[in-house]
C-alpha cells in the first residue's frame, strides 16, 4: 500500500514545522548554499540518521528520509559514498561486538538484564577512514542515540566526541572552504575539543520522519532555522556537580533550585553556548519601549527588525532577578517570550512580553506559602540568557504571601546548596542611572482559593453497584492469562501495538474501555496486524527480530508467547496498516519556544488517535533536564519549568482538540535519571520540588487541562510517587483542580526481588489507596494484590471499599467521556 493522503499531508506540515526547531549555534555566512552541487558528506548520521530515541519514544514509521536521501533528492552530488560505506563496515562490526556483550548480560542476569539494555545505545566507534571527498562544501553529521532505560555516560563516543570525530571534524573545518557540523542529538553533547575551530555548526536535533529533506530545505535556504537551545550547552566539567546523579538507590538533588542556566548564570560559569541561544541566517535588531503594569500583569513592548539580508524568525526572551531577603535566588528567571512570524529583510513586528508576577513566587518551606519578597524586580530583555538589558524594574513595596499550599513531598536528609556570594557570577544586579521602575503594592493581589474537582456523581453511583473484584478490574490494566508481555510496552487488545487498555470486562455494564498509546513523539502501534472473523490479531512485532539473536532460549520463547500461534501463523485474515508520523521529540519542539509549532504536532497526532481508536496519548513527557545525562531527555522539553510548561500547552491543545482524544502529562514526578529505574530514590526539597519539578506540570494542567496524569516510577523521599497521597490527591486535585484520571507508568507486579536494591517496587494497593486511579499494565498479580488488601489492616497499604470506588468512579467517567457510553 502506497502512502496515504493523511500521511503525505503529516509529512508535508512536519517538514515546514521542523525548521523551527533547528539551532544555528555558529555562523560565518557561508550557509545557506545558493544551489545544490557537489557534497562531501561525512559522519554517523549522514546515513543511519536518528529521527527520534529508542524506547516508548519511538514510532514505527512505514519510512523517513534520512540525511544522504534528503541532500539526494535535493540534487547533491554526494562525493564520499565510498567513506560512508566503509563507516558502514565499521559500525557494522562493532556493532556485533557490542550485541554480543548485552546478549551476555542478559544470559546472566535474565528478565531484569533484559530491562536494563532495552534503552542502551552503542558509544560511536572508533575509525579511521581517509577524507577524500570533492567538492568545497563540506558536511559532517554527528549522531547521538539513548532511550529509555540506560542513561548516557560522560564518556568518549557518547556525552564525550570520540577521537576519529575530534580529528575528522578539525581536518575538514581546514580542509574544505565551507564547513558545516549537523549535530544528529537529542541532547547535549561536549563539544569542547572542536567548537573553537568550527566556523558553521547546526543542531539538527531528531526530527521525526522529515528529517532528512527539512534539513536540505535549510542547507539550501528554502527554509532556515530558528530556534534556541532550551537547556545549557557546556563542557561537561564545567556542569553542576552539587547533587548525585544516576546513583542506584537515593540520587539527592543537593542543588535545589540551581538547575541549569540558574546555576551557570549564578555562579558564574560559562558554558559554551547558553541557554536560549540561537543564530540565523539573518540579524535583528530588538528594541525595548516602556514597560508597563495592569494589576499584577507585567508588559514589555517590543519592535524587532530583520536588520539582515535573508528572512527568518526571532525569539525574544524577558528575565527576571527576583530580590533575595529570606529566601536565595538565582541570578534571573525566564519570565515571558515570544517569537515573531517570519520577517523579510527590513521587516519588523511589534511583540509584547507579559507575565504575571504571581509566576515568580518562591516556595517557603518555613511557612508553606508561596512568596514574592519585597525589592526589586529587575527587568532584563534579549534574545538569550546572557545577552540582555535591564529596560526596568518592578518595586514591590512588601512581601506578599500569595497562597497558603500544603506540605508535599517528604524531607530529605539534607539541606540545599546555596551559593556563595550573592550573585557574583554576573556581577551586580542594577544598572547604575535611571530606569523604568514600575510600582506594585501588596494590595493589588487577591487571595488564591482552591476548588475541588467536583464527583461525576452517576459514575459513582455506577461503581456503587460493582462487586469488589469489579471495581479492581476498573483500577488495573487488561490482562489475559499472564504479564509478561506487559514488560516490553504492548499490553494491547484491541489496537495491535498500543502499549495498554483498560479492562474490556465491563463492557455489559455500559463501561467502555480505553486505548492507550505511547509516545511523546507520535503513536506508538504495530505498522501492520490482521484482521479476520474473529476479529483483529497481532503479526510479528517489529521488535521480535531484534530480540531473536539478542535473547537465550529461554527468554525469546516468553517473547514469542506473546504473540498468539507465533503471531498469526494460523490465521490469515486482511492484513491492515498502521503508519504513524514521527513527531520531532521533546527536545526538539521545545527549541522551537513555539508553542503553536507544538499545537501543529499534537494537531497531527489527535489525528491518527482518531484513525486508529486510540483514546489517551501517553504525551506529553514534561521532566525537567536536570542533568545532561538522562537517557530519555530526548523525550523532556527543557531544564526550565516554564518552557516545559508552555511547550506542553501546545501539544495537549492540539491533541485534545479532536474529541474522544486525551493526552497524557508524564512522569509524575522527578523522574530525572533511568538508573534503576523502577526503584531509586529521587532525594528532593520541598522548594526545589515546588519551584522547579512541579512547575511545569501545574503550567500544563492549569492551562490545558490534559484529560491524564502519568505518575512515575521513582520514589520521592523514601515513598514512591504513584503511592504518595500528597502528590495524587492534595496537589493534583485540591490545588490544582486537576479533573482527569491518574494512571502509573508500566510497573511490572511482583513481590520485591534482589534487583530492586533497597527500595521495592510500586504497588497496586499502596497507588490506589494515594488516589492513583489505575494501575498499568495490568496484571493477575495487581489485581490480587488489590483484592488482599481491602479491608486487611495487616497489610503495608491497605484498602477501603471506598478508595476503589472513588478510583473506578473516575475511570468509569473518563471511559465515558472518551469511548461514549
Amino acid at each position: 500500500m502506497g502512502l496515504q493522503t493523511y500521511e503525505i499531508n503529516h509529512i508535508e506540515r512536519l517538514r515546514k514545522l521542523a525548521p523551527e526547531c533547528m539551532v544555528l549555534l555558529k555562523s560565518d555566512g557561508s550557509f545557506p548554499l545558493e544551489v545544490p552541487g557537489k557534497m562531501a558528506l561525512y559522519g554517523s548520521g549522514s546515513r543511519r540518521t536518528i529521527k527520534g530515541g529508542t524506547g516508548s519514544g519511538d514510532v514505527n514509521v512505514r519510512a523517513y528520509t534520512t540525511i544522504e536521501q534528503g541532500l539526494v533528492k535535493a540534487g547533491f552530488n554526494i562525493t564520499t559514498s565510498d567513506w560512508l560505506d566503509a563507516y558502514d563496515a565499521v559500525w557494522e562490526e562493532e556493532y556485533k561486538t557490542f550485541r554480543a556483550g548485552l546478549k551476555a548480560k542478559i544470559e546472566a542476569e535474565g528478565m531484569s538484564g533484559l530491562l536494563e539494555t532495552l534503552g542502551v545505545a552503542m558509544p560511536e566507534p572508533e575509525y579511521s577512514i581517509p577524507l577524500k571527498g570533492e567538492g568545497d562544501t563540506a558536511v559532517y553529521v554527528l549522531a547521538r542515540n539513548s532511550g529509555e532505560g540506560a542513561d548516557r555516560q560522560a564518556e568518549m563516543g557518547d556525552m564525550k566526541l570520540s577521537a576519529a570525530e575530534i580529528r575528522d571534524i578539525l581536518q575538514l573545518a581546514e580542509q574544505y572552504p565551507k564547513f558545516l557540523l549537523v549535530l544528529n542529538v537529542g541532547g547535549v553533547v561536549d563539544l569542547s575539543p572542536v567548537v573553537e575551530r568550527v566556523k558553521n555548526i547546526l543542531i539538527l536535533s531528531q526530527l521525526g520522519i522529515s528529517v532528512g529533506d527539512s534539513f536540505a530545505d535549510v542547507l539550501l535556504g528554502k527554509a532556515y532555522p530558528s530556534g534556541k537551545l532550551a537547556s545549557t550547552w557546556a563542557a561537561w566539567e564545567d556542569y553542576c556537580t552539587v547533587g548525585d546523579f544516576g546513583e542506584l538507590d537515593d540520587t539527592r538533588y543537593r542543588e535545589g533550585i540551581y538547575v541549569g542556566y540558574r546555576y551557570f548564570d549564578t555562579v558564574g560559569n560559562q558554558p559554551i553556548f547558553p541557554f536560549g541561544f540561537g543564530l540565523s541566517y539573518t540579524a535583528f535588531s530588538i528594541e525595548p519601549g516602556v514597560p508597563k503594569m495592569k494589576g499584577t500583569k507585567v508588559t514589555v513592548p517590543v519592535t524587532v527588525r530583520n536588520t539582515g539580508a535573508h528572512r527568518g524568525k526571532e525569539v525574544v526572551q524577558l528575565y527576571v532577578s527576583v530580590p533575595e531577603g529570606k529566601l536565595d535566588q538565582p541570578y534571573q528567571v525566564l519570565a515571558g517570550f515570544g517569537k515573531t512570524r517570519e520577517l523579510a529583510p527590513g521587516d519588523k513586528e511589534n511583540l509584547d512580553i507579559c507575565f504575571e508576577m504571581e509566576g515568580l513566587a518562591s516556595y517557603d518551606e518555613e511557612s508553606s506559602y508561596r512568596i514574592l519578597e519585597a525589592g526589586d524586580y529587575f527587568l532584563r530583555l534579549g534574545n538569550s540568557s546572557r545577552n540582555t538589558e535591564v529596560v526596568g524594574t518592578v518595586c514591590l513595596e512588601d512581601t506578599v504571601e500569595l497562597e497558603r499550599v500544603s506540605h508535599v513531598g517528604g524531607t530529605p536528609d539534607f539541606r540545599d546548596w546555596k551559593p556563595e556570594g550573592a550573585k557574583r557570577g554576573l556581577g551586580s544586579i542594577g544598572i547604575p542611572g535611571e530606569r523604568i521602575a514600575l510600582h506594585l503594592s501588596a494590595s493589588a493581589f487577591t487571595t488564591v482559593t482552591y476548588t475541588a474537582p467536583k464527583v461525576d456523581e452517576e459514575a459513582l453511583a455506577l461503581a456503587k453497584t460493582l462487586t469488589d473484584s469489579e471495581l479492581a478490574y476498573l483500577c488495573t490494566g487488561v490482562f489475559v492469562d499472564d504479564e509478561t508481555k506487559y514488560l516490553i510496552g504492548n499490553a494491547g487488545v484491541t489496537v495491535a501495538g498500543a502499549v495498554g487498555e483498560t479492562t474490556t470486562l465491563l463492557r455489559d455494564k455500559g463501561i467502555p474501555n480505553l486505548v492507550m498509546s505511547d509516545g511523546p513523539a507520535g503513536l506508538r502501534l504495530s505498522r501492520q496486524y490482521g484482521l479476520d472473523e474473529q476479529g483483529a490479531y497481532p503479526l510479528e512485532a517489529e521488535e521480535q527480530e531484534a530480540f531473536k539473536e539478542l535473547l537465550p532460549e529461554a527468554l525469546l520463547n516468553i517473547l514469542l508467547g506473546i504473540y498468539p500461534a507465533a503471531a498469526g501463523q494460523n490465521r490469515n485474515g486482511e492484513i491492515r496498516e498502521q503508519n504513524c508520523t514521527a513527531i520531532p521529540v521533546g527536545t526538539a519542539l521545545a527549541q522551537s519556544w513555539n508553542p503553536t509549532v507544538c499545537q501543529e504536532c499534537g494537531d497531527i497526532v489527535g489525528e491518527e488517535m482518531k484513525r486508529f481508536g486510540v483514546h489517551l496519548w501517553l504525551a506529553p513527557a514534561m521532566n525537567i533536564h536536570r542533568n545532561p545525562l538522562c537517557g530519555r531527555n530526548f523525550e523532556y522539553f527543557s531544564e526550565d519549568p516554564l518552557i516545559s510548561g508552555k511547550m506542553a500547552v501546545g501539544i495537549i491543545l492540539g491533541a485534545q482538540k479532536h474529541p474522544g482524544c486525551g493526552a497524557t502529562v508524564k512522569h509524575f514526578v522527578c523522574n530525572n535519571q533511568e538508573t534503576n529505574r523502577f526503584n531509586s530514590n529521587s532525594a528532593v526539597s520541598e522548594r526545589a520540588l515546588r519551584d522547579i519539578y512541579l512547575r511545569g506540570f501545574e503550567i500544563a494542567i492549569k492551562e490545558a487541562a490534559p484529560l491524564a496524569v502519568m505518575s512515575s516510577y521513582n520514589l520521592l523521599n523514601g515513598e514512591h510517587t504513584s503511592q504518595r497521597h500528597d502528590l495524587m490527591e492534595i496537589v493534583l486535585r485540591e490545588e490544582w483542580g486537576f479533573e482527569g484520571i491518574v494512571m502509573s507508568d508500566w510497573v511490572p507486579a511482583g513481590k520485591p526481588s534482589a534487583d530492586d536494591k533497597k527500595y521495592p517496587r510500586a504497588c497496586a494497593s499502596g497507588s490506589i489507596a494515594a488516589g492513583n486511579d489505575i494501575m498499568m499494565p495490568g496484571g493477575r498479580k495487581h489485581h490480587e494484590d488489590l483484592m488482599n488488601a481491602l479491608n486487611n489492616e495487616t497489610v503495608a497499604y491497605p484498602l477501603t471499599r471506598a478508595n476503589l470506588e472513588k478510583c473506578a468512579s473516575r475511570m468509569i467517567a473518563m471511559a465515558w467521556k472518551l469511548a461514549g457510553q
